[in-house]
């Protein structure tokens, strides 16, 4: 069908971007709704919106713990709409890295915010006193959270503002920890139950700006497009969600099932990447944790999938065997980061320390890498117990972990404000940079699995694995196979793709349901004409803004801040080179249009 006939049946008063941008302003307790056709239409939502406004919103110079670094929120054309079009993106200047930073968050957020009327929303300035946001329809109000701010849990912060403001079923509240309160640089962003914006520090921008939490609620639906095209569309979508198999890895156990998966392959990061295999693998497998603990699943808004998995997690509170049942959230990177690589034994012990980061709005991949090199570091003589505050670290001690961790988040003394600040920092400190384990200052996601997911680290805006896949290159590329072309290729190729679907905004499990023609036909029918070809440039343009930030802040993304251990370990392509490593980045630059 053309272009023209499915335009004329979309719908009478279906917006076919949702184009409006709320501006908050905290110093002065003003807001403002713009609408924002010309920046929609070109970068369609998501991650490439929320770049452009990141650009014209935070001065070069900014301070991340300042008042004039923004925090957006952007969704896309297809949220709220179609199946596991879930998530919000998040960016503003990373208090982390001094850099361009991105989170992603599901939940209920992103139905919200379309049922409310907004494709983004802007918040600036700082409070006088802690304060939170109430977001209804269109109405923004500044609440005192004076009684909130110094509440230990999230949970509870949560529960506290749902008894308090209106829309019960049809709103979203993100809220930060003491970590956040405390600016520790990778403090994140609780939303909802058990979804976070988790990397890169923007809890810590919250607590900057006193901001305790933000409630978003619509009284409002979201309209749908009137059309058999539609129809067809989204009844292919699911059946394919929910019949094809595709997605039955994340509704079964989760990504969890990479435990075991990666240990058979001895790609499983373990006690500080010291090994790639884990001898208690089993025990804080997926599989382990569904026959023993699996409590309930849970889905975003949205989604059929379910891939939400919560334990629940016994607890003995006094020694008359008194106990109390907390649900924890679960999935691979906590288990990774939190498990295996503190040489955690017990599914239970794992799942203690996941709550503790959990209510205290600590990012779980940071925390996990800041307390594995503590550990080595503690174990090598380069800290002792006065500087740990009698903390004795060691693999599996899940007491001590959980006590490190209370003082990351309310900092006793000087050693754990630093580690606040992340591994990197604490090695330039106080020494082990050799097996302090990041990547560009950033700890990486639980995968030995070759250099494409090193290099991807590297060149992903977010400097995460979802950036551009690495892990998954380097299992799809056989050994004898790879070179460096090759490998950035992938790479590249990955990266445009990703950036289309968090700009449409697709939930990246979705990626092999949202393929080029799907994504053609999605925007077919609500009235826009765009090629994969088109998108794919534009894909191209977001990237080159992220990377352009940073460098205006004085950050090169691309420097090699790697330590020696990610390069003493054998993966399934040998031990990684660093001329290697190089060559993989030169030639991504180059498809990528970048001078290095």
């Amino acid at each position: 069908m053309d272009m023209a006939t499915i335009k004329g049946r979309v719908g009478e008063g279906y917006a076919l971007l949702p184009t409006r941008v709320l501006y908050i302003n905290l110093s002065e307790k003003r807001y403002d709704i713009v609408e924002r056709p010309d920046l929609f239409e070109k970068y369609l939502g998501g991650s490439g919106v929320a770049t452009v406004l990141l650009e014209e919103e935070c001065p070069k110079g900014t301070d991340p713990l300042g008042p004039d670094n923004p925090i957006i929120f952007a969704i896309g054309p297809l949220t709220g709409i179609l199946p596991v079009a879930t998530k919000v993106v998040a960016t503003f200047k990373s208090p982390y890295t001094g850099g361009f930073g991105e989170s992603h968050a599901g939940g209920r957020l992103g139905w919200v915010m379309r049922a409310a009327g907004f494709g983004a929303i802007v918040v600036k300035g700082q409070a006088e006193r802690p304060t939170y946001l109430a977001i209804h329809d269109d109405k923004v109000a500044f609440r005192d959270a004076s009684a909130l701010w110094g509440v230990r849990s999230v949970i509870t912060v949560g529960q506290v503002i749902a008894q308090i403001e209106p829309g019960r079923g049809r709103r979203s509240i993100m809220r930060i920890g003491l970590a956040g309160e405390n600016l520790v640089r990778y403090a994140c962003v609780n939303v909802d139950s058990y979804r976070h914006f988790g990397r890169l520090g923007l809890g810590a921008v919250f607590g900057s700006k006193k901001l305790k939490a933000i409630i978003v609620s619509a009284s409002r639906g979201v309209p749908v497009p009137k059309t058999p095209e539609f129809r067809r569309l989204y009844d292919e979508i699911f059946r394919t969600v929910v019949e094809s198999g595709l997605m039955r890895k994340y509704h079964d156990l989760g990504t969890a099932a990479n435990i075991m998966a990666l240990q058979h392959k001895g790609m499983l990061p373990a006690k500080n990447w010291s090994t790639t295999q884990f001898e208690f693998a089993h025990e804080l497998s997926g599989e382990t944790l569904a026959e023993r603990l699996l409590f309930r699943k849970m889905s975003c808004v949205g989604c059929p999938v379910g891939c939400i998995h919560v334990a629940m997690l016994r607890i003995r509170f006094s020694p008359a065997h008194d106990y109390g049942s907390i649900p924890v959230s679960y999935d691979y990177e906590p288990l990774y980061a939190l498990g295996t690589n503190l040489g955690m034994q017990r599914a239970e012990d794992v799942l203690q320390v996941i709550e503790r980061c959990e209510a205290y709005g600590l990012d779980a991949i940071t925390a996990g890498g800041v307390l594995a090199w503590a550990t080595e570091a503690f174990q090598r003589g380069l800290i002792s117990e006065r500087d740990t505050f009698g903390v004795r670290f060691a693999w599996g001690a899940v007491n001590e972990y959980c006590r490190a961790i209370d003082y990351i988040a309310t900092p006793p003394n000087d050693f754990y404000k630093v580690l606040g600040q992340g591994t990197l920092a604490a090695a330039e400190r106080y020494g082990g940079l050799d097996f302090a384990v990041q990547v560009a200052g950033v700890e990486p996601a639980g995968y030995a699995t070759g250099p494409a997911t090193l290099v991807g680290h590297l060149v992903g805006p977010r400097h995460s694995h979802l950036d551009n896949a690495g892990y998954s290159i380097d299992q799809k590329i056989a050994p004898e196979e790879a070179n460096p072309d090759t490998i950035a290729e992938a790479l590249w190729r990955e990266q445009q793709g990703r950036i289309v679907l968090t700009s449409l905004v697709v939930c990246l499990f979705a990626r092999n349901i949202y393929k080029p023609e799907i994504v053609e036909r999605a925007l077919c029918v609500l009235g826009i004409e765009r090629s994969w070809e088109e998108l794919l440039r534009t894909a191209a343009d977001v990237y080159r803004r992220k990377i352009e930030f940073s460098r205006r802040e004085g950050i090169d993304p691309f420097a090699w801040r790697i330590p020696s251990r990610l390069l003493e370990i054998r993966t399934p392509h040998g031990y990684i080179r660093r001329d290697t490593l190089d060559a993989i980045r030169g030639a991504f630059l180059a498809k990528a249009g970048i001078a290095s």
